[in-house]
């Protein structure tokens, strides 16, 4: 398969000089002209990460005011870091090839010449060639498809989006797609082997979209779909506009990790409307975005729920700052990233940490009504544009005037400036998290001698969220003996649980317990999908067990084509495998 990609990009640029400089990693460049004028152009130094700059000189002196059309004819390499490609059989249908695009973050530049920033937002019109028996999508407005004029075998796909975005929300899709309607205004796509499961899966979207805007704004994007990726999707879910990406791993069957459509929902104000300026700033995006998601879900499931997963964000954080240290720079809320490659930087801290400080101030200003207000007028007062964590600061000050005082006692500094946990940990309403943690205690506790005292009652009435939530506990202490992980797949039957969530956790409990009956499941689950999330420590653990440490680089070596190129590079680095 090979798939053509026209693509036009729209923006208004104060230039001085008859220069223009794009990003570009791994590009042939083929021709450029400025208003129909062939343009010379050459590459910069390149970069080990960034890639190389491209730079276009002007073959005119370019006026104050004056409008510059520039094109450019170009080619993306079949190793892109911003697309993985499938052969039909490593897709569910087996028939037909599949590609999928990832720009997040500074990959956008694999796939187009662009200024590949936050910083910078632009509207796009493109039209997308394809083999006549698939489907192309793009995060933008679907203007109709047509025969290709010069092949018979293909059509053309048009899409357009006019809300300007930054480059990172580029995304394209083709494969044999099908979709089914779930809402007034989402469809959700799939292979046809998953798309009826998936349609279940998320029909809670419109509600989660009406109480969106009710807390947010309006939706501005007109259209919300959803897209169910190859397991080998690194991330839970991407906010690409009109077209959210989400991984097939929240396909539990009983819509219980249905909040990272609410998470991806809300990213259409916090982080696509309002978007941060650089990457330092990530948790503008990611905070508010988890505090967002989390009023939804209290909305639409009960203030109890919201609480119980703040709790567990919490935890989360913990055990982030427990594998990266206490004391490392990138756990900063605002960290220095210079010179520091993206994609390796990535953890929960902007997310958890973010929501933390939010639900910290939420607390400490009046409750989660009064603070709505001022994210609704954040939101307002941000739209369409990019910002630093100083912009948001002023806002929150000049919207809480009458709270100068409160604000002041706030340690700006270890919350935005100093890694490790957050100085002051947030109230939580413990009422769902307390059957947990006495369960937690009591296998921590447990002598080999009492744990015939434990018995598959013990879970009776514990919903998923609440077994998420006792695993997650175990992880945060020392490893449990063989013994005691035995006897809870004994009685409890976890090998069974199909919710990538629990599983995950439960794997991760077995082979830090150094029980090798569970190798073979964790190499399963670390292979089988490709979220970043589940494979990393999975493979990290694997490797830390001396039984497992040889077949899990081997197993990685084997696999590692197949998995996205993010991901193989960094489980190469966790596993010191490094290309």
């Amino acid at each position: 398969m090979n798939a053509v990609l026209i693509i036009t990009l729209s923006n208004t640029y104060v230039i001085f000089a008859s220069l223009q400089v794009l990003d570009t990693k791994d590009l042939q460049i083929f021709k450029a002209t400025v208003n129909g004028q062939d343009a010379k152009f050459g590459f910069g130094q390149k970069h080990s990460f960034k890639g190389t700059p491209l730079e276009i000189t002007f073959p005119f002196e370019l006026r104050r005011g004056q409008e510059a059309i520039v094109e450019i004819s170009f080619e993306s390499s079949p190793k892109s870091s911003a697309l993985q490609w499938f052969t039909p059989e490593q897709t569910s249908g087996k028939k037909h090839p599949f590609l999928f695009s990832q720009c997040q973050a500074t990959h956008c530049r694999a796939i187009l010449p662009c200024q590949d920033t936050p910083a910078v937002k632009l509207t796009y019109y493109a039209e997308v060639s394809v083999p006549k028996e698939l489907v192309a999508l793009m995060s933008a407005h679907r203007d109709g498809e047509m025969p290709d004029p010069e092949d018979s075998s293909r059509k053309i796909y048009r899409f357009s989006q006019n809300v300007p975005i930054p480059c990172y929300l580029i995304a394209l899709v083709v494969g044999a797609l099908e979709s089914r309607e779930i809402g007034p205004r989402t469809l959700v796509w799939a292979e046809k082997e998953l798309v009826d499961k998936s349609a279940y899966e998320f029909a809670e979207a419109e509600a989660m979209l009406q109480t969106a805007e009710d807390l947010a704004g309006p939706y501005v994007w007109g259209q919300y779909d959803l897209l169910v990726l190859p397991p080998s999707f690194p991330y839970g879910g991407m906010e690409n506009p009109c077209l959210t990406f989400v991984t097939p791993t929240l396909l539990a069957g009983d819509r219980s990790l249905s909040s990272v459509i609410a998470h991806e929902i809300s990213h259409s104000w916090t982080g696509n409307l309002v978007t941060n300026k650089t990457w330092e700033h990530f948790w503008l995006n990611e905070g508010h975005t988890v505090y967002l998601e989390r009023r939804i879900g209290g909305r639409l499931f009960g203030e109890q729920l919201r609480q119980f997963q703040a709790l567990g964000g919490w935890r989360e954080l913990q055990n982030t700052i427990n594998t990266l240290g206490e004391t490392n720079p990138i756990t900063n809320l605002v960290p220095d990233l210079n010179e520091v490659d993206l994609d390796t930087a990535y953890s929960s801290v902007p997310y958890e940490k973010g929501f933390a400080l939010l639900f910290h101030l939420e607390q400490l200003l009046g409750g989660p009504d009064i603070f709505i207000g001022f994210l609704k007028a954040y939101i307002q007062q941000f739209a369409y544009k990019s910002i630093t964590t100083e912009d948001w600061k002023k806002s929150l000050y000049s919207y809480f005037k009458d709270k100068v005082d409160v604000l002041d006692k706030v340690d700006w500094n270890s919350w935005l400036h100093a890694p490790g946990m957050p100085p002051v940990k947030p109230t939580y309403d413990m009422t769902l998290a307390n059957a947990c943690v006495a369960l937690s205690q009591r296998w921590i506790k447990a002598k080999e001698s009492d744990l015939c005292s434990f018995n598959s009652a013990d879970l009776k009435g514990m919903s998923s969220h609440q077994l998420i939530e006792f695993l997650a506990l175990l992880l945060l202490e020392a490893p449990l003996p063989v013994s005691h992980v035995k006897r809870m797949q004994e009685v409890y039957n976890f090998n069974a649980i199909t919710n990538s969530e629990i599983r995950f956790r439960w794997l991760r409990l077995c082979i830090q317990a150094k029980w090798e009956e569970a190798i073979p499941l964790a190499l399963k689950m670390a292979t089988d999908q490709g979220r970043m999330k589940f494979t990393r420590p999975l493979f990290r653990d694997l490797y830390s067990f001396d039984k497992s440490r040889d077949l899990a680089v081997k197993t990685f070596l084997e696999q590692r084509a197949c998995m996205h190129p993010v991901t193989s590079m960094l489980v190469g680095k966790d596993l010191k495998q490094d290309q």
